[in-house]
């Protein structure tokens, strides 16, 4: 067996890649563990760890000691002052990893969003995924090599937050990326190098010191997608092994190795066992802190491995993870990154963390991992809503209030017992987040308002969850002992409480006990792991597969676009496509799409849409038309190949010809105009409501615009009117639209906004409006302000929660939409004969003479309806033995008023005990119930409310109200006969006591 010695001191790292035949892991000196692991991925996807500084012992207070994530330690800030833990402050680190691959030729590129750009992918979980285009050869690389710190997000195991030394769903991912350069060799050698040179961050060697191990897992996929890992550590003495620091991987990295795994391992066993598979999982032993991923097939259908056209390095290392090493505290929240949240959490709920009990720090681990994600979230524009990212933030924030009131946090932290306490731990992670994110500073009065109203709904929405806790067991009292069961809540009534309302299981059941009733927790353990799994599912996998369109346009260069400066050019077509398949020829009226060398016709993108317009062969020596292609639509794929959509028109087209394009100028200004308009609005939107206010979203179309922006409510009509009296000012001026290209870091210096979801290279297109606007904007736009001739706003309104969205004309359509309105107002002032300014008083009196008129009808349909009731008294019948007075009828078309009227009459001139239940069809597929109970009868246990909700539901309704007066609805009229039957039959036997 090959043993290659990885110390500074011995042998270059080459032998790695040597070609000795690999061997099971066995375990050599005494009291070293060491571990085997596989993997299900054919990738690691940012498993992460941490290491050790050089001058402290590895299992200071406990360290690894225990497996309770929980165990009572001294909180990280006790030790941060000293000058060791300040140069491995979690700044320090990520510095330290950025500069270092720097200095090797990698481009520092800054984090990309928590919202990806893929949309197979719900939130950012991986370093990797802003190069994932690039990756699959969809886009062209801008670097060779590249270095950041990405924000992630995974709520994949949040029931494992703060209850694991580990796990988070806000964490950084320092990565190393190669598109096409350097491969396995260099990545090894340069990660053995991070980790173990003495002036870079030294992890290795002093752990080993300190009687700790460095393992590495070596990935291999066969044709599955598990992973195996073989690894044998050399000594003769334990001491002088540990001295020696003699590491190997046994084999070669062979050409179906995918990854390579580092992690640190503490020394805890005083036999000579092999750990055993499971034991890489004890946390408490085991950190996995540096992955490198060896990007080299393409895993088909049949399992077979296609190599890729260019082999590609993946890393990832945890921010995390490696601060909780090189800072010597027990978990990752104890790090200068997390705990300085956790610290202002514990000092409102006025507790102390050192002395706190597990449950305590538990509960504040989670609120300073949450409160981490969901400030970085709000800043990159996820609002809290009821769907999709949304719920992520809601769902997190929600957790925060019930822990922080648990541990008895009350009131904002400034004297205010009944304000929010969110915004509060908010300032801290904002405080910390100058470089990790420095966009978070500028938008800290959104996120703490975002926060504070979102806390406020939700301490209602738990007033109402214990309101529903209480129908619940009332529900569940009532049905035992009608079915002589013991009292219990479902499973699914538990998690309604614990996923809708945030009720905390343990606090159901609690509650649940004091009133007799159990709590279904196998039932409630099934609904969670149904939704865990629907979670992993849909939400925290990158997928990376190559389709069939890399292969259709290999051969394709990007498309030059010329349409900036022109709207024809001559072009030449490089491919063909019918229902996504190439061809060589297309005939007269099919569908095609057209790639072209050279367009004038702008592709989708930025919000804006697809030029249309026409392509046109010309042949003979009198260059007739013999070719005429409408093209409807144009988008990217691939990165900056346009694809032409349309249909042709006559002739035929083939591969090679040459075409003259021309786009359809009209439309064109149309969305030029649309496209300054909405530039206009955003700045006058941060001028009007609050520079906080950021886009959310937009649609630049021929004859409309459409931009979505975060805010907490709707806009007041006078607001409206100042932002459209704004923009028209701003148009009138005639200013200067200037468009320049430069830097993005320039750019961005300057002030430039971002446009929503849009990725930039290292040199972006500014469009400025001289003193108003300056964006960064690969659109078209008009060259005056004057071109845009007027703005309208057409709605405003909310599309989800925090979210508004205004639609709006310019231009063209300005013009046709006021000409519009202009002849539905003629057209009004003829029917009521007034002038236009007289027009609103008019309608009003109208209208209040409608309103009139209907009180009057109203109050006609109540007295006939009373007569009606007048009759049916002398019908009622009577139910021994208490002698009830009952009346069960049909009222034919009464409304629900009249309904009321007449039940409240029978219910005075029955007298006390009487029971009334009256059924109408007022039309339009409608039914109205209406129960009404004397004192006697409610005394009796019968509830109006519940009895008429049983009863509507026979009518496809529902309904309820008080024990003695309800009301109740339906939409199946034809079902109110046999409804009300059931009606008298149950309303008898139960006063009767025969039920």
């Amino acid at each position: 067996m090959e043993v290659v010695d990885l110390s500074p001191t011995s042998r270059p790292l080459s032998p790695l890649l040597s070609t000795a035949p690999a061997r099971r892991l066995r375990l050599l000196p005494p009291r070293c563990v060491v571990g085997l692991r596989a993997s299900p991925r054919t990738r690691g996807l940012g498993c992460v760890g941490g290491s050790l500084s050089r001058r402290h012992s590895f299992c200071k207070n406990g360290f690894f000691a225990t497996s309770s994530s929980s165990a009572s330690v001294e909180p990280a800030t006790q030790e941060l002052g000293t000058a060791d833990a300040v140069e491995w402050s979690g700044d320090a680190i990520r510095r330290r990893f950025l500069e270092f691959y720097a200095a090797r030729g990698h481009k520092i590129l800054p984090s990309s969003s928590l919202v990806p750009g893929d949309p197979t992918v719900f939130l950012t979980i991986a370093g990797m995924l802003q190069f994932k285009p690039i990756f699959l050869g969809k886009e062209p690389r801008r670097v060779p090599r590249a270095t950041t710190s990405q924000k992630c997000i995974r709520t994949n195991d949040i029931e494992n937050v703060g209850r694991t030394a580990r796990h988070q769903t806000f964490f950084e991912m320092l990565g190393n990326f190669s598109f096409g350069d350097y491969f396995k060799k260099e990545a090894t050698t340069w990660a053995w190098e991070l980790a173990t040179k003495e002036d870079v961050i030294q992890i290795c060697m002093d752990c080993l010191q300190k009687g700790c191990g460095l393992v590495f897992l070596k990935m291999t996929m066969k044709h599955s997608t598990s992973g195996t890992m073989r690894l044998v550590c050399q000594r003769s003495g334990y001491r002088g092994w540990v001295q020696k620091i003699t590491f190997g991987l046994v084999a070669q990295l062979d050409l179906v190795d995918l990854a390579l795994k580092f992690i640190m391992i503490s020394i805890l066993r005083e036999d000579h066992q092999m750990c055993c598979l499971q034991d890489l999982g004890d946390d408490s032993r085991f950190i996995e802190f540096y992955n490198l991923v060896f990007m080299q097939y393409n895993k088909k259908d049949d399992g077979s491995l296609e190599p890729l056209k260019q082999m590609n390095i993946d890393t990832g290392m945890g921010l995390e993870r490696m601060a909780r090493i090189l800072q010597k505290v027990p978990n990752n929240y104890e790090t200068d990154l997390i705990f300085p949240i956790i610290e202002k959490a514990a000092s409102m709920a006025m507790v102390s963390y050192a002395k706190a009990d597990d449950a305590t720090k538990t509960n504040l681990k989670i609120i300073g991992d949450h409160m981490r994600a969901v400030v970085y979230l709000i800043s990159d524009g996820v609002i809290p809503s009821n769907i999709g990212r949304g719920y992520v933030v809601r769902r997190l924030i929600r957790r925060v209030v019930r822990m922080g009131r648990l541990i008895g946090i009350r009131g904002d932290g400034h004297g205010n017992s009944e304000g929010a306490f969110l915004p509060s731990l908010a300032e801290v992670v904002i405080s910390l987040s100058t470089e990790i994110d420095s966009d978070v500073e500028s938008r800290r009065r959104s996120i703490l308002g975002e926060l504070q109203r979102e806390e406020m709904r939700f301490v209602q929405t738990l007033e109402r969850g214990e309101k529903l806790l209480a129908e619940l067991l009332d529900e569940a009292l009532l049905n035992a002992g009608n079915n002589g069961n013991k009292p219990s809540l479902s499973g699914k009534n538990v998690f309604l409480l614990y996923d809708t309302y945030g009720f905390p299981v343990e606090i159901t059941a609690e509650i649940a006990s004091e009133q007799g009733v159990t709590v279904d927790i196998e039932g409630f353990d099934i609904e969670m792991e149904n939704q865990r799994k629907q979670s992993q599912a849909a939400h925290n996998v990158v997928r990376l597969s190559v389709g069939n369109e890399t292969e259709i346009v290999k051969n394709i260069p990007d498309t030059e676009f010329l349409g900036y400066d022109s709207l024809s050019a001559s072009a030449v077509i490089k491919g063909l496509l019918v229902n996504g398949n190439p061809v060589n020829e297309v005939s007269q009226g099919s569908e095609v799409e057209i790639l072209l060398d050279r367009t004038p016709f702008y592709a989708e993108s930025g919000g804006q849409v697809g030029d249309n317009g026409f392509l046109y062969v010309n042949g003979g020596e009198d260059r007739r038309q013999t070719t005429v292609i409408e093209i409807n639509d144009v988008q990217k794929s691939l990165g900056n190949i346009f694809v032409h959509k349309g249909m042709i028109k006559q002739g035929s087209v083939e591969v090679g010809k040459e075409v003259d394009a021309s786009v359809d100028a009209k439309l064109r200004q149309g969305a030029k105009a649309h496209h300054t308009a909405t530039h206009l609005l955003q700045s006058a939107l941060k001028s009007v409501v609050g520079s906080e206010t950021s886009q959310a979203g937009s649609l630049v179309a021929f004859d409309h615009l459409r931009f979505d922006f975060n805010f907490h409510r709707p806009l007041s009509e006078e607001e409206l009117t100042t932002i459209e009296a704004l923009i028209n000012q701003w148009i009138g001026n005639a200013a200067h639209v200037e468009t320049k290209v430069m830097a993005l870091q320039d750019a961005k210096n300057a002030g430039a906004i971002a446009m929503f979801g849009e990725k930039y290279g290292e040199q972006v297109r500014v469009v400025e409006v001289p003193g108003i606007s300056l964006e960064l904007c690969g659109g078209t736009h008009v060259s005056n302000t004057a071109e845009i001739r007027g703005f309208k706003i057409i709605s405003e309104q909310g599309i989800a929660s925090g979210i508004r969205r205004i639609e709006a004309v310019a231009g063209d359509a300005f013009v046709d939409y006021v000409c519009a309105r202009d002849n539905y107002m003629r057209r009004l002032c003829l029917s009521l004969k007034v002038k236009a300014e007289d027009v609103n008083s008019r309608v009003e009196t109208i209208l209040e003479e409608l309103r009139a008129t209907r009180n009057v009808a109203s109050s006609l349909r109540s007295k006939i309806a009373v007569l009606k009731a007048a009759s049916l008294a002398s019908r009622a019948t009577t139910v021994e033995p208490q002698n009830v007075r009952i009346v069960v009828e049909n009222m034919g078309d009464v409304d629900a008023d009249g309904l009321k009227s007449a039940a409240e009459y029978l219910i005075d001139t029955l007298k006390d005990p009487a029971a009334v239940i009256l059924g109408s069809s007022p039309g339009d597929g409608k039914v109205s119930l209406v129960a009404a109970f004397s004192p006697a009868i409610v005394e009796m246990g019968l509830q109006a409310g519940k009895f008429v909700s049983g009863i509507a539901k026979l009518c496809g309704g529902g309904g309820g109200g008080k024990p003695n007066f309800a009301q109740a609805g339906g939409r199946k009229p034809e079902n109110l006969p046999d409804a009300l039957e059931k009606a008298r039959a149950e309303i008898v036997a139960r006063v009767s006591g025969s039920s």
